[in-house]
């Protein structure tokens, strides 16, 4: 499931995690919680950015942690099975907690939010990142426009549905938790295929929505969406390397001190 994951988003979480991590603003010796760590992308370039800074990730599958806690470099990153509607620490535990491309999929985002800055210290930060699925996640947007195009019942799997996912959601839902300075940013990557193997590929291992939407499918319909994606990102190549834009919508607020 890690590498199946790994192919399909983790690849695109570690190239949108620099820039995330600047703009909210880490600083070393600062504790860091990732929370919804994965296969602990957010994690791992935290690890590498800050020399002395403590992380701690936690995620709710235990496959994704035996992954994570393999790949860390130093006891100074630490990774446990928590969820992030009661996560497992005290209050104010750390000086950050961040949330890379998970805030969406949690049932209760709001109880999260609370939990995020119960565990960050007054004057520290909390912080999400959440894909632009309606119109700046391409390779996302254009599948599911060709899985609706081919099958219209498919429209309400289509992830331009996904909540938080349009600018300033996540800028009101951190305005309304009480949190300060909410500053919100687009964050925009390049994602570089080298072939549509390398696009289609992570589809047919069945992770993620559209993965579980390809899952679904008979042969002869699965063959047909296939053939609709290579002619929409390739047109008359045969097979070729192609980009396409990804743009995240994060946000970041201060947690405030007592009144």
């Amino acid at each position: 499931m890690s590498s199946a994951y790994e192919r399909y988003m983790g690849r695109w979480s570690r190239l949108l995690a620099p820039a995330y991590i600047a703009f909210a603003g880490v600083k070393d010796r600062q504790r860091v919680l990732d929370i919804g760590t994965g296969t602990g992308a957010l994690a791992s370039t935290l690890e590498a950015t800050l020399q002395s800074s403590e992380i701690a990730g936690v995620d709710p599958s235990a496959g994704f942690i035996d992954n994570a806690k393999q790949n860390a470099k130093s006891n100074r990153l630490r990774f446990e099975v928590g969820d992030a509607q009661v996560l497992p620490f005290g209050d104010a535990s750390f000086d950050q907690a961040m949330t890379l491309l998970v805030l969406n999929f949690v049932p209760d985002h709001e109880k999260a939010l609370a939990e995020m800055r119960r565990v960050t210290r007054p004057g520290g930060f909390a912080s999400a990142c959440v894909w632009d699925y309606g119109a700046g996640m391409e390779s996302l947007r254009i599948f599911w426009d060709e899985a609706v195009a081919l099958d219209p019942a498919a429209a309400p799997k289509h992830e331009r549905n996904m909540k938080l996912s349009r600018e300033g959601e996540l800028g009101a839902l951190w305005r309304k938790a009480g949190l300060a300075d909410v500053r919100e940013n687009a964050l925009v990557v390049q994602q570089a295929f080298s072939s549509f193997d390398d696009y289609w590929g992570p589809f047919l291992q069945g992770t993620g929505p559209g993965g579980a939407h390809v899952a679904s499918l008979p042969e002869e319909r699965r063959r047909e969406l296939e053939a609709r994606l290579r002619a929409r990102l390739l047109g008359r190549r045969a097979d070729a390397a192609f980009s396409l834009s990804a743009r995240a919508w994060c946000v970041r607020g201060e947690v405030p001190g007592p009144r």
